[in-house]
């Protein structure tokens, strides 16, 4: 048998992860921790979570796909969701243009430009209702991509679902509400940090009383590995966010088995393959150890890092082939003349 680690000529000297980690050739018992796969590693659905936070995982149920949606108007994006619903989407995912995130209604000075042209333009209850005409929100399950106003689209949208007839304890989703990396990332943020603290944990407390299906929180890695973030810095500003969310939330009197198992985590899911499996499991098996060491949390719903995840937008092709070019029609005198029309966007 050949010995394999020895070096034949190889086409690079070093090779790395996208994070610039290093890759060995050859990977052996002797590089785990002790040797020992069960104990380094555990079970799925068993503590710290490392393999899974289910036993079955999905063998038992597939995860919810969405497609992130939101157009110029509430019309237009209630169109949108009928039909991917009807195409047998498991679940809404609803994109807010940025007038909506940082709370200027379209007709403001301000928005001028930016109405319904990263998502769908939110002014009031009506729009929130037209949004989701005909949609019954007791069986779909909604993300919002909402931060700085969180809380008050997270009510447009309970007022919606009370209209309905809808049962509050049924309604499940997700809103974003994370503000921190707002600060770190992305800029749409409209308060100071202490002010937008007790926004995010007003809605922990709220949501464990009225909605104990919704998801808090999302505290998002996505946009921080888009900033130019490693997939090592990814989960470490990640997890520092949910450390000072659950202190927040410990601060303002609440306790942490009663908040912690609504939390849920955003990852970005980028091209390295084995170093993104090796990240997943890194976050989870970190959280549930944060979790117990440092927040003393007893039920397990509170140690299960959960999270959802989107294709990496700095993945994508830089250079990307031009799209709907107008062309001319055929070079054939005795043809007759036409208006050019309008070419639909890709």
């Amino acid at each position: 048998m050949p010995d394999t680690k020895t070096k034949p000529a190889e086409r690079k000297e070093r090779f790395t992860t996208l994070s610039g980690l290093p890759v060995d050739r050859l990977y052996t018992r002797e590089n785990l921790a002790n040797g020992d796969a069960e104990s380094a590693l555990g079970f799925p659905g068993e503590f710290p979570f490392t393999r899974g936070i289910y036993p079955t995982m999905y063998r038992g149920r597939l995860w919810t796909m969405r497609q992130y949606a939101g157009f110029g108007s509430a019309i237009e994006s209630n169109q949108r969701y009928r039909y991917l619903l009807s195409k047998g989407q498991a679940g809404l995912s609803v994109a807010f243009d940025l007038p909506t995130q940082i709370g200027m209604d379209s007709d403001h000075p301000l928005a001028l430009g930016e109405v319904g042209k990263v998502g769908v333009a939110i002014d009031s209850l009506e729009d929130m209702e037209t949004l989701f005409d005909g949609i019954p929100l007791e069986k779909v399950s909604t993300s919002m991509t909402i931060n700085a106003t969180a809380a008050i689209l997270l009510c447009l949208y309970v007022a919606v679902a009370k209209r309905q007839g809808a049962s509050l304890p049924k309604l499940s989703g997700t809103v974003q509400n994370d503000i921190l990396k707002e600060y770190i990332a992305r800029g749409t943020y409209i308060y100071p940090v202490s002010p937008a603290m007790r926004i995010v944990t007003d809605i922990f407390s709220w949501c464990r009383d009225h909605l104990p299906k919704w998801n808090t929180i999302s505290i998002s890695g996505y946009h921080i590995r888009e900033a130019g973030s490693t997939a090592v810095q990814e989960v470490a500003f990640t997890l520092a966010d949910g450390i000072a969310y659950v202190q927040a939330a410990l601060d303002a009197r609440l306790r942490v088995d009663e908040f912690a198992p609504q939390l849920s985590f955003f990852f970005n899911a980028h091209n390295d393959l084995l170093e993104e499996i090796a990240k997943y499991r890194a976050a989870r098996r970190l959280w549930a150890g944060i979790m117990v060491e440092r927040f003393g949390a007893k039920d397990p719903r509170s140690l299960m890092l959960r999270f959802h995840a989107q294709t990496a937008g700095s993945s994508l092709t830089a250079q990307q082939p031009e799209n709907n070019k107008s062309r001319k029609p055929p070079t054939n005198s005795s043809a007759p003349s036409r208006k050019k029309s309008k070419s639909s966007s890709a």
